[in-house]
């Protein structure tokens, strides 16, 4: 392979390959020679070098210690789906409910119907053949259970509702229980 300039003439480039300075066609840049810098704000940037730390009323993240509780609804004691039940209130995406007197409902929006499954199928064809016996795959069925359950919860002057996928009739019994143990927790 040659060093030859595949866009253009040759004329301009050394013999190594690299521009030459006196070049007009190469537009020379400068970088400014400052760096633009932030106003100093409390709590953001490289902590100070005196050791001191921030303020802690400062916004942002605080180096070192542990976080300090806030004084939060307390430990989670349940959880249906998006909805978290504490010790002294109910945290949903819409904010915080109060516990004493929240009602709960669940509605089961969820389906199950029994079908005869397609090898079942398959197997009574290829068998039918062999005095009919291939018939008693047909008496196969497999139950299907799709849909959702419905849990809301209306406390405070808040409604928030939940839906929660279902693969069976177990799922809604659990679901149920869940918001019976919520129910008594409210009362």
């Amino acid at each position: 392979m040659s060093d030859q300039n595949p866009y253009g003439d040759n004329s301009s480039y050394s013999s190594n390959g690299s521009n030459p300075q006196g070049d007009p066609r190469v537009q020379k840049t400068s970088l400014p020679s400052y760096q633009p810098t932030m106003p100093a704000l409390p709590g953001y940037g490289v902590p100070p070098q005196n050791g001191t730390p921030p303020p802690a009323g400062a916004p942002g993240w605080q180096h070192g210690g542990l976080p300090q509780p806030q004084g939060g609804p307390g430990a989670t004691l349940l959880t249906i789906g998006d909805i978290a039940v504490t010790e002294t209130g109910i945290m949903t995406p819409a904010g915080l409910l109060p516990l004493r007197g929240a009602v709960w409902t669940v509605s089961d929006m969820s389906r199950s119907e029994s079908k005869t499954p397609t090898y079942a199928i398959v197997l009574a064809v290829i068998f039918a053949l062999a005095c009919l016996v291939g018939l008693f795959f047909l008496l196969i069925k497999e139950n299907v259970t799709t849909g959702f359950a419905q849990v809301t919860v209306n406390s405070g002057g808040k409604y928030h509702a939940v839906m929660i996928p279902v693969r069976g009739p177990q799922d809604i019994y659990a679901i149920t229980q869940q918001v019976n143990y919520a129910r008594s927790l409210s009362a």
